[in-house]
């Protein structure tokens, strides 16, 4: 473990002794998260300061730092704590599809809430109790069906991407003044100007439309990955 990662991982997974000197804390870390879960929430990721949490709890921005070494570690435990455990007794009956659809929903649920979570959960990180537990779950709901653990680990992160990626795109379209946005209401007056060059995109386009399309894109994505899931278990199987 790198000298970099030590802090988070000790912030994360304990043990958090209290200050020998000082102040009696009148702060713990869940209350620090949740201050800046809620900035997030309302103003995005950018807006989350150490200053600005420790405005939000009422207290000085270096009686903070007695609890949280910078915003690295702070936004760690604001994705933790967003995420949370997942609620492992409910709903954990069923098969294996049954178990990652109801598991895909949920996340993406989490997603939408908490959507400046995505901006903070790119690259290698170190990652919490919480945010492992839904892991846990996906490579447990498919144990049994012949994939090895590298298979049901990889259609567990399958999964994350694809609702990763639907979270992205309903960010992105519902951003005013968002480039995405733009670039999607100018391809659809180009399609209206010039569908019969590309008809096939054109009606597409127009179907598309008619619709919800974010939703009909995660319903058909989470389908069509939990078809090929079985694809392969049956092969398997035989």
């Amino acid at each position: 473990m790198g000298d970099e990662h030590a802090e988070t991982v000790r912030l994360l997974w304990g043990p958090h002794p209290k200050p020998a000197r000082g102040p009696r804390p009148t702060l713990d870390l869940d209350r620090i998260a949740r201050a800046g879960i809620e900035i997030a929430d309302s103003d995005g990721l950018s807006d989350v300061s150490m200053q600005r949490v420790a405005a939000q709890l009422g207290v000085t921005k270096m009686a903070l730092y007695r609890y949280v070494p910078g915003k690295a570690e702070l936004v760690a435990l604001m994705v933790d704590v967003a995420i949370g455990p997942y609620p492992s007794a409910e709903h954990a009956g069923g098969g294996w599809r049954d178990q990652l659809e109801d598991w895909a929903r949920r996340l993406i649920t989490v997603l939408r809430e908490h959507s400046w979570a995505l901006e903070a959960t790119v690259g290698p990180r170190v990652m919490g109790p919480g945010e492992l537990s839904w892991l846990e779950r996906a490579v447990r709901a498919l144990d049994g069906t012949g994939l090895t653990g590298a298979e049901r680990m990889d259609a567990a992160v399958l999964l994350v991407g694809h609702a990763r990626g639907i979270t992205q795109q309903a960010r992105a379209t519902g951003s005013a003044g968002n480039p995405e946005a733009q670039l999607g209401a100018i391809l659809g007056d180009l399609m209206q100007a010039h569908g019969e060059r590309f008809p096939a995109l054109a009606s597409a386009l127009t179907s598309a439309a008619r619709s919800n399309g974010q939703d009909q894109a995660w319903e058909f994505g989470l389908e069509r990955i939990l078809d090929g899931l079985a694809v392969l278990i049956d092969r398997r199987a035989r």
